[in-house]
């Protein structure tokens, strides 16, 4: 395992992140997929013996649950600072009007509610998931500050948004000295790749790393196109992400992964590290063998010619995953 700084932030991390909505209470939230304690502690031990130091979890997923599981696994089984830990906040968690979004009063609560769920006295990176349209940027940036002034986080990142949303709560943090985001977590694969066009572009100029969500594209670029799973079957949300016509570039993975005999999995995620903008693709694993494919892609180096291949199919279409 080798170990890479996001963006140009000290923050150094796994070339590789551990995404941790795999592992929750699958009978709270809406992942039902999702594994039990005694199922996720051996899966987040090993990505400790690999050398992963970069766990990424959020307050939603399973309700919490995620964050609990994972916090107690890290303090049984790694030093504290060893390990970089990244939630989020944003995404309903209680009825009422404070149970979601990023005003100063639920960002305060909603921290307070994951250092205690996650059993430590700091976040290492507190993400906003998506873009509040009901709260001034102004007021959501300086509570983000207040947090990494106060020590209860230490870097602060954002998740998928517009590019000029991004830039502005850039803009807003530098004119008022406030702390800004050095990371940015969007969605992007070999079937998702409009964050090319601006978002990745200017995260290169600011000097912000990109730890991609979905690099597998949930798991679409590691089977064929028509074979199902229990998670492709319930996930609502993920079916709002890809299209029929992204079979074509399914297939073209599979046939590379069948030239070199590697793992379809390998290869999509072979891809997307050899972008020059990425440092540590976020991929999540229900099972060992998958955890060890994903490992086993950091010794694969792709031509430039099978990254020809892997993109030639590609064409524009709405950004999915935020709205």
């Amino acid at each position: 395992m080798e170990y890479v700084r996001i963006g140009d932030s000290g923050l150094v991390v796994s070339e590789i992140a551990l995404g941790c909505m795999t592992y929750g209470d699958p009978n709270q939230g809406t992942h039902s997929w999702s594994l039990p304690e005694e199922q996720s502690r051996p899966m987040i031990k090993q990505a400790l013996d690999a050398g992963i130091t970069f766990f990424d979890t959020a307050n939603v997923y399973s309700l919490g649950s995620s964050e609990e599981i994972v916090g107690r696994a890290l303090n049984d089984m790694a030093r504290r600072d060893d390990v970089v830990i990244a939630t989020k906040v944003f995404n309903r968690m209680r009825p009422g009007p404070y149970g979601a979004g990023l005003s100063r009063k639920a960002i305060m609560a909603e921290c307070e509610d994951s250092l205690r769920r996650l059993g430590t006295d700091y976040i290492d990176l507190y993400q906003i998931h998506r873009w509040d349209r009901h709260t001034p940027i102004e007021e959501t940036m300086e509570a983000l500050h207040d947090l990494v002034s106060s020590g209860k986080v230490r870097y602060l990142g954002a998740s998928s948004m517009h590019a000029w949303q991004f830039a502005k709560a850039q803009y807003v943090a530098a004119m008022n000295g406030w702390t800004p985001f050095m990371a940015m977590q969007d969605h992007y694969n070999l079937l998702a790749r409009e964050e090319e066009r601006e978002m990745h572009p200017m995260c290169l100029d600011m000097g912000v790393g990109v730890i991609p969500w979905s690099p597998l594209a949930r798991g679409r670029l590691t089977r064929p196109w028509d074979a199902a799973t229990n998670r492709t079957e319930t996930d609502e949300f993920g079916k709002t992400l890809y299209r029929d016509d992204d079979a074509r570039i399914v297939q073209v993975v599979a046939d590379i992964a069948a030239e070199r005999g590697v793992s379809m999995a390998q290869i999509a995620l072979a891809w997307v590290r050899s972008r020059p903008v990425v440092d540590s693709p976020i991929i999540g694993a229900s099972k060992p063998a998958q955890l060890d494919e994903a490992i086993a892609a950091l010794q694969i180096q792709l031509s430039d010619t099978e990254v020809g291949r892997l993109q030639e199919h590609y064409s524009p279409r709405e950004n999915a995953g935020f709205r």
